[in-house]
């Protein structure tokens, strides 16, 4: 099925200034990952579809559209020495200013299929030991898809081989398709909630940590310099932002960098 010019341009427009998502260069997966659905749909052509949800702006429609054109592809351990410095340097640090309240705000933003923000977990997890029931861990993980946070929830995973063995003994429970289901205490250390990163970021604590790895890679430059500029402005001073190695801040980022990848406030 084939998509006209004036139809691309137009859901291109949408998507960006609504989603942030720069498909502008993205024709050939636009109509190879909806044609099929949208024909599913009963509709004959791209033009159809695209007036009707720009007319409708159906919630449920707009998300099928960007769980299919953004691939939410994530693993545990991802860019292990990245995780690497932030047990090393970034939850000492964090463990040292929270003497007294201990309580730690993180948030994994576009934390897809929810390795991520379970990885952290096990990271503070292993940091604390006997002390960690005394801290407020909590982390707030969000991502635009709801298929993604549904799949997060179940905690259901295929493990790596990079996974230690003594963390798929203490945080897994094996099933018996071989696959691995995260402990309660894991799963309800974090909070799963959709937020699309263009919105205002009004939460109710600014952040120690933001992980935002692998999201900005779908984004324009404008539109990464904003997103970074509300991150900025939702961090503790001091605190920290960690994106993914084959992504960059501008050079003007109010952010400084510490070292690949991790910048502080």
């Amino acid at each position: 099925m084939l998509i006209s010019d004036a139809d691309f341009q137009r859901m291109v427009t949408f998507v960006k200034s609504n989603y942030g998502i720069d498909l502008s260069r993205k024709r050939q997966l636009i109509t190879g990952r909806l044609s099929p659905t949208i024909r599913k749909m009963g509709y004959s052509s791209f033009s159809d579809f695209v007036a009707h949800l720009l007319e409708k702006k159906d919630a449920d429609e707009i998300t099928m559209i960007l769980n299919k054109l953004t691939t939410n592809y994530t693993f545990f351990m991802r860019e292990q020495e990245h995780l690497e410095y932030f047990r090393q340097r970034i939850i000492p640090d964090l463990i040292r200013r929270h003497q007294r309240d201990k309580v730690l705000s993180i948030w994994s933003a576009g934390c897809s299929s929810g390795e991520e923000p379970y990885n952290i977990t096990m990271y503070l997890f292993d940091y604390l030991g006997a002390q960690a029931r005394q801290w407020d861990t909590r982390i707030l993980a969000t991502d635009i898809s709801a298929n993604a946070l549904a799949s997060a929830k179940k905690g259901i995973y295929e493990l790596p081989e990079t996974m230690p063995a003594d963390w798929k003994r203490k945080y897994f429970t094996k099933n018996p398709d071989g696959t691995y289901t995260v402990v309660p205490s894991v799963r309800n250390n974090v909070i799963f909630q959709t937020f699309n990163l263009m919105n205002p970021i009004n939460f109710r604590r600014k952040f120690d940590v933001i992980f935002c790895r692998n999201v900005m890679i779908y984004f324009d430059q404008s539109t990464k310099d904003a997103l970074v500029g509300r991150f900025y402005d939702a961090t503790v001073p001091g605190g920290y932002l960690l994106i993914s190695y084959s992504e960059n801040l501008s050079q003007n980022s109010p952010y400084h960098r510490l070292t690949t990848a991790t910048f502080q406030k």
